[in-house]
């Protein structure tokens, strides 16, 4: 029997690698002949790296930068030839930040500029970069501030970016990057309005500068407008964060001839069908008549996940358990090897 696991990070919890391996052993407790393929996955949020460096063999590089509170972090990011994959949590995401140090009008992206700083050092003209867990909501001003020296350069033909998000938001306004976002990184309802007034009046300033207006396309309010920073003055292309990288690993033909593919996520719901990545490996699966179980941390809307064309849908925590308790490290590891039977 080969089975592929390829489950999403559980937010706060585990990683991509981590809830892999744990279902990995679970099931080869059960099932000790079982061929089993591990291949960490991200929608352009924590842990996009991780797939190019692994799986792909891609050169991880490391390099000193500010963290949202302009404290020194290390950065990782991966490179092949001239292309470059930066993950921009490495630079301004939630993990960096304790609950009580979250305030998304203060917080900064200048280190994501310094990231993409030293990939130009060492060659690089071809960017992809995954937009998600951010901890900011600066329109991309501290990126663009970083990369101040750079920004001429690179609006030229041999430079390109491609931003990969789930994210269809677009910078201001009641759908856009402060209402939707910034209350999860730390905002209050009065620092929600003025993020947004302050996104608005950039994009305004930015439109009569550069004769042209990103801000409502779709993406645009991504990591707390990065999405617009880097498509406003980068030229970004958007894509789809799970199909890019599935597309790059070659993920179709790693599926010929599984008997299972094995995926999840920390939250499964409805909106696991608008995009996000489980529901994309599924439907790569599907066309090649494999079934796909789902496992989640918490499961709602279980008749249409299954409608949708989940084989299986299974939450793997017990129902006397608390969302604290089950969302502790050792915890998750034990739920998920648990939950790995097969009937």
């Amino acid at each position: 029997m080969k089975i592929i696991i390829a489950i999403d990070s559980l937010k706060g919890c585990l990683t991509s690698k981590e809830a892999n391996r744990a279902v990995a052993e679970g099931i080869s407790r059960r099932f000790p002949q079982a061929d089993i393929i591990e291949i960490p996955v991200s929608d352009g949020g924590e842990g996009w790296i991780t797939p190019f460096i692994e799986t792909l063999g891609w050169k991880e590089e490391t390099v000193t930068v500010h963290d949202p509170l302009m404290r020194l972090v290390q950065a990782h990011y991966a490179v092949q030839g001239e292309r470059a994959v930066i993950e921009i949590a490495q630079a301004c995401g939630l993990t960096l930040l304790k609950r009580e140090e979250l305030n998304p009008l203060i917080a900064t992206s200048y280190g994501v500029g310094e990231i993409i700083e030293d990939a130009l050092k060492k060659g690089c003209h071809d960017f992809i970069i995954g937009l998600g867990g951010s901890a900011t909501s600066d329109v991309g001003k501290g990126m663009l501030k970083a990369l101040t020296p750079y920004l001429n350069i690179l609006t030229q033909e041999n430079y390109s970016f491609t931003i990969a998000t789930d994210v269809n938001n677009p910078l201001f306004g009641k759908n856009g990057a402060a209402y939707t976002f910034a209350p999860q990184k730390g905002a209050t309802t009065e620092m929600v309005a003025i993020l947004d007034e302050q996104a608005k009046a950039f994009a305004q300033e930015c439109a009569l500068a550069h004769g042209y207006d990103c801000s409502l396309l779709p993406g645009a309010g991504a990591a707390g407008g990065l999405g617009y920073a880097f498509m406003q003055y980068l030229h970004a292309k958007r894509c789809a964060g799970a199909t890019l990288l599935m597309d790059m690993i070659d993920f179709d033909h790693l599926l010929s001839q599984a008997d299972i593919v094995i995926t999840g996520e920390g939250h499964c719901d409805r909106q696991t069908l608008m995009g996000k990545l489980p529901f994309a490996i599924m439907q790569r699966a599907k066309l090649q008549h494999i079934p796909t179980i789902l496992l989640a941390g918490i499961v709602s809307d279980k008749d249409l996940l299954l409608q949708a064309g989940f084989h299986d849908v299974r939450c793997i925590n017990p129902p006397i358990i608390s969302i604290e308790e089950a969302m502790k490290k050792e915890n998750a590891m034990k739920n998920l090897k648990n939950i790995c039977t097969f009937e």
